[in-house]
């Protein structure tokens, strides 16, 4: 079996820091090009854009998309009419119907569309969501909180619409919380702070619950420095769970239960190679629900500019 030939798109800070050394890692998957305007890689063929790509780069069988997400629906339906397996990095979209003729074109092109959650695939999440199956779950917290000027410099991007602001991060627990925990959750309320001078938000507090009642605050904030904060606190009948380090870490009542290095995105490179095999696709949007319901349901406040 020959390995998947993936191109990335959009090569800007997460296609650096994580895209290239998990394709590297990943046995079945090699990088065979790169298209994007500002950026290229040595030794790799480089294009200016997706459209380029396709009618003049080397062979490839797949597209890893990094673009921001206000042109990712239009890239990926690009790339699924050429034949192409389509990964997009999460958010995989702006809204939430946008994703539904992509998935209608890959079942009907026969080929992959993966919508990806890398922080599912920290060491900790399933361990926490095997360990949650047995116990009574009482309330969960989630503190999710990070300095954008470290993790998203100078992209404009992110706080126009579709950007989602401190949703772009905040999405990263959501997707562990509907992950780990038995039941659907729903927001019931939220609390949006924008910057004057931005159309996303910059923090967010929301109420959630599943059909039982279980009550579920999550605290969303672009604006801290010194340590971050990527903790999810769950009470039960047998303990407290705390996953920490952004789904890195998993203690019960202080004790450590797992803690293990960071292979986010070379497990979700490991699933794409395993997908693309038989063309099926895993394109689950409970997260992304959740923040567009968190728009619908939201009280906005005004507060300070933003100057990066």
């Amino acid at each position: 079996m020959t390995d998947l030939r993936i191109a990335i798109v959009g090569f800007g800070k997460i296609a650096r820091d994580q895209h290239v050394g998990a394709i590297a890692a990943t046995p079945g998957a090699t990088l065979a090009a790169v298209a994007s305007r500002n950026a290229s890689l040595p030794d790799v063929p480089h294009f200016a854009t997706i459209e380029e790509l396709l009618d003049k780069g080397p062979p490839i069988d797949a597209v890893s998309l990094c673009t921001p997400p206000q042109v990712r629906r239009a890239q990926a339906a690009t790339a699924l009419a050429a034949g192409k397996h389509v990964m997009l990095e999460k958010p995989p979209g702006t809204g939430v119907a946008e994703l539904d003729p992509l998935t209608a074109m890959a079942a009907e092109a026969k080929r992959t569309l993966f919508a990806t959650w890398h922080s599912r695939y920290a060491p900790a999440v399933e361990p926490a969501r095997e360990w949650l199956a047995s116990r009574r779950i009482k309330s969960v917290r989630i503190n999710w909180k990070e300095d954008v000027r470290v993790w998203h410099p100078g992209q404009a991007w992110i706080w126009e619409p579709g950007g989602l602001g401190v949703f772009d991060p905040g999405i990263n627990a959501l997707s562990i919380l509907t992950r780990i925990l038995p039941q659907p959750v729903f927001v019931t309320a939220a609390e949006l702070a924008f910057p004057a001078n931005c159309q996303a938000p910059i923090a967010a507090k929301l109420n959630l619950t599943d059909i039982g009642g279980l009550p579920i605050t999550a605290e969303f904030d672009f604006r801290q420095t010194g340590p971050q904060s990527w903790d999810i606190l769950v009470e039960t009948d047998q303990g407290r769970m705390t996953l920490s380090d952004g789904g890195r870490r998993m203690a019960v009542d202080g004790k450590a239960i797992a803690d293990a290095p960071d292979q986010e995105y070379r497990e979700l490179y490991q699933r794409f190679v395993k997908l693309a095999a038989s063309g099926a696709s895993d394109v689950d949007l409970a997260p992304l629900r959740l923040v567009a319901d968190s728009f619908l349901l939201g009280k906005r406040t005004i507060v300070e500019p933003f100057v990066d």
